[in-house]
């Protein structure tokens, strides 16, 4: 019981059992289980709090498990019931108790060395420039594998009909090197912004960051590198190891802390863990760099943000759970893809509700995930009209949508809003798109 004692539930207090959240649980949604809600899962950890239920029972591992920790139900809830931190407490009991299974433990083992997700995805960048992923994406746990891959290269690179780049030669794609000239000459006037690179992002979707240099530039911000930085721990705290999200933290806040006005970050996982390493962490300093982190999106649409040449296109946004309910960023995506002229910009009725991806989840819990992601899906493949492009701003969302497609065989492409925004200003001739992308 003294484990149990330290774990803080008092964020469950307001809620009263109204079943306001059932319809917003997607695990609820796909199971029709009460032991798969928020409601059901909020009695299972009070149970567990108060010693009648011990962490190690195989049911109420299974329920606290299974859930996808989106927290749709959150905005969902009149009491204002702060689930996620009811959640981030329990998952640390049940992590001290039991730890993870083997493919959980081997994950993390991943992510928290750098020198291992490096190289492994390096090396499956390396297979994606192959185009067997692309070939090989279909169902099946081998399929959704090389889908999820193929998903994560750019968008343009798939699209058969990609017009040709319009260019300058005096454009501002020339400040897209943080030592350019146009940079330094213009650092004092311009809000400084250091660009958070994390592990995924730097590896297979660095064109994600180059788009997100480009925009901001164009934007009036100065796009700072910083050394020293790692993976964000995002995955570390939603399996419950908080002492291994704090290892990658405070290495993040050394590097960062003092680095820019803004830490800009194109994730939303990461960005919600960014803005809560105060919490995390404990330290004035922590909280500080927290106060300073913004998605992407928060300071494109700050800054208008500039319209650039017409992208026809028909986009669906499908909101990330970590920037629409974790972050409460709502408005400014949407601001940024509204703002590029000729884009159609369609929302589903679900496009607030979890893929399924979940971090390691979709390791973990392969059934519930696609489950969830098939009601995404099918909502995608009866959209009229049918979207091109699935616009969202997280990589796990991206490769998870984009297998599901695959697999589904619909002809439409995943994105990051800001690459659809960066080819609005490449064909204005505002930035240049290197070749080697």
């Amino acid at each position: 019981m003294d484990l149990l004692s330290k774990a803080d539930f008092s964020a469950l207090d307001p809620c009263v059992h109204c079943g306001f959240c059932l319809p917003a649980c997607p695990t609820y949604l796909a199971t029709g289980d009460e032991a798969d809600s928020p409601r059901g899962r909020i009695v299972l950890m009070r149970l567990m709090e108060r010693g009648e239920l011990p962490a190690d029972d195989p049911a109420l591992i299974q329920h606290l498990e299974a859930c996808l920790g989106c927290r749709g139900c959150e905005p969902a809830c009149p009491s204002g019931v702060g689930y996620g931190r009811g959640l981030e407490a329990a998952r640390e009991e049940l992590y001290r108790n039991r730890g993870l299974p083997a493919l959980g433990r081997v994950a993390l083992g991943i992510f928290g060395r750098d020198p291992l997700w490096r190289s492994l995805f390096t090396l499956a960048r390396w297979l994606r420039a192959t185009g067997l992923p692309r070939a090989l994406a279909g169902r099946g746990p081998v399929g959704f594998g090389m889908g999820m891959l193929a998903a994560s290269e750019r968008w343009e690179k798939t699209e058969r009909t990609e017009k040709t780049e319009v260019s300058s030669p005096t454009s501002p794609s020339s400040a897209s090197s943080p030592s350019s000239p146009s940079s330094a000459s213009s650092a004092s006037s311009q809000p400084s912004v250091a660009l958070f690179r994390g592990c995924v992002m730097d590896t297979l979707f660095r064109h994600v960051h180059e788009a997100t240099r480009r925009t901001l530039e164009v934007n009036g911000y100065e796009v700072r590198e910083v050394a020293g930085q790692t993976c964000c721990g995002a995955l570390h705290e939603h399996a419950g190891d908080r002492d291994g999200a704090r290892v990658l933290a405070s290495r993040n806040l050394a590097a960062l802390v003092d680095s820019a006005d803004f830490i800009v970050v194109n994730s939303a996982g990461c960005g919600a863990l960014l803005k809560d390493y105060g919490h995390l962490l404990g330290s004035d300093r922590a909280e500080a760099l927290a106060r300073k982190v913004r998605d992407v999106s928060e300071l494109l649409a700050d800054a208008g943000p500039k319209r650039g040449a017409p992208v026809e296109l028909d986009v669906a946004y499908d909101a990330p759970c970590h920037l629409q309910h974790a972050q409460r960023v709502q408005q400014a995506p949407l601001a940024v893809l509204r703002a590029i002229p000729g884009l159609r910009l369609h929302l589903l009725p679900d496009s607030d509700r979890c893929c399924g991806s979940a971090g390691i989840y979709s390791l973990l819990h392969p059934a519930m995930a696609r489950s969830v992601l098939d009601a995404k899906i099918r909502g995608l493949e009866l959209a009229e009209p049918r979207p091109r492009i699935v616009a969202t701003g997280n990589p796990g969302c991206l490769m998870q949508i984009g297998a599901g497609l695959a697999a589904a065989g619909l002809p439409i492409r995943v994105a990051h809003p800001v690459e659809l925004l960066d080819r609005s200003y490449r064909l204005a001739g505002l930035t240049v798109i290197p070749s080697a992308q």
